[in-house]
């Protein structure tokens, strides 16, 4: 399979280059950093120079005419002998992002990494509150601390306090397929990668066009800080969380097939 030709795109009937090829655009905390590793290590796939290049969720960026130069300034989109691309998670949850991307090209492939919401939840509240951002405890956050979100700006989106929120996976996905064809997005579970990482760097590679890795390491990548947290994931907590999230479940799972649970 050839790699994807999303390098070159038309603007108005002018060929404009360069764009990048794929990006990892979600989700945070299921295991976008070690996927970025991995790819590192793959002779035909090109990554930023930082693993997350925060451009499409930029709020001071002019959006009528982005500085694409500042952004490519990231990649050696000169070495055409590789397929290039990024990984920002907050993309597929951020507001606007996702069609900015599609602005930029509209044929690049997009591949989504998910993980267990209520865990991702917890993992994300766990990283808040050991850089300091968070000082409430998980059960609150995932209750009373949710209002905290109509007080953000852009309104109902906040870097830090989402815990609930970028769970909603089915709702995103479906979003991003109103912008996207579904040939153009790969959706994988951050379970899966951890399990079988050459299953899954193989799908990775097929979707982006390029030849399998060598045989991987298994290996994991900023591991949650080891700490005394004031909170733990209760079962009251996991079963409030599984009935918020049941219906948008069902929605991903009809959208694209991915499902958590016991029986995965």
């Amino acid at each position: 399979m050839k790699p994807y030709p999303a390098r070159r795109v038309q603007e108005q009937g002018v060929l404009v280059q360069p764009r990048i090829d794929f990006i990892i655009a979600g989700a945070q905390k299921a295991g976008t950093t070690a996927l970025f590793d991995y790819l590192q290590d793959h002779p035909n796939v090109g990554l930023s120079d930082l693993k997350e290049v925060h451009f499409f969720d930029d709020e001071g960026q002019d959006w009528s005419a982005p500085d694409y130069e500042a952004y490519h300034a990231h990649f050696d989109l000169a070495d055409n002998s590789r397929v290039w691309g990024e990984a920002t998670p907050i993309y597929l949850y951020w507001k606007d992002s996702l069609a900015r991307i599609r602005a930029y090209n509209p044929a690049i492939r997009l591949i989504i990494l998910l993980r267990d919401p209520v865990e991702r939840a917890f993992s994300h509240w766990k990283m808040e509150f050991a850089r300091g951002v968070e000082t409430h405890p998980f059960d609150w956050c995932i209750r009373a601390g949710r209002q905290r979100l109509f007080a953000a700006e852009p309104w109902g989106f906040h870097r830090e306090f989402s815990y609930v929120e970028r769970g909603y996976y089915g709702a995103q996905i479906e979003h991003l397929l109103t912008l996207f064809p579904a040939h153009q997005l790969l959706v994988l579970r951050a379970e899966d990668l951890e399990a079988q990482p050459d299953t899954v760097l193989g799908q990775i590679s097929g979707f982006l066009g390029v030849p399998p890795p060598h045989a991987l390491t298994p290996r994991r990548v900023h591991v949650g800080r080891d700490m005394d947290y004031p909170s733990q994931l209760t079962a009251t907590d996991r079963d409030f969380l599984n009935r918020l999230y049941a219906p948008d479940m069902a929605r991903l799972a009809a959208l694209c097939g991915v499902t958590f649970g016991q029986d995965n």
